[in-house]
Order: C-alpha cells, then sequence, then structure tokens
C-alpha cells in the first residue's frame, strides 16, 4: 500500500521547546487524515493517521488536561 498523499507543508508544534528541536511536525494528508514525523530526524520515518484516528488523539489530549 502506499503513504496517503501530503497536501500542505510539515509544521511544528506550538509546543516546541525554546529552539524548535524538540517536537513532531504534522501535515495533513489528501484525505483529511494527518502524517506526523519526528523534526529532528524526518529520514526515520513518517506515520499516516486517519481522519478518525487524529480526532480520537486530539480529543485525548485536550481531556488529559495536562499541557
Amino acid at each position: 500500500m502506499s503513504s496517503p498523499q501530503i497536501v500542505n507543508s510539515f509544521r511544528k508544534s506550538s509546543y516546541s521547546g525554546a529552539n524548535l528541536n524538540e517536537c513532531v511536525e504534522v501535515a495533513e494528508t489528501a484525505y483529511g487524515g494527518r502524517a506526523v514525523r519526528d523534526s529532528k530526524c524526518p529520514a526515520h520515518g513518517t506515520t499516516y493517521h486517519s481522519p478518525t484516528a487524529w480526532a480520537a488523539f486530539l480529543t485525548a489530549v485536550k481531556a488529559d488536561g495536562s499541557h
């Protein structure tokens, strides 16, 4: 199976460290999901998440409240 098409540039989290080198990067995919990679080493690969999985992840993070 091929990877979903990424439709915009990767962007870093607003919770990045002061020097912006300790975070993940996220980009939108053609079908509305998200692609995620390590900003320090993007060559190590990208994970792809469906719109449903991404929404569930965001709901869980917001519910946690520890950030």
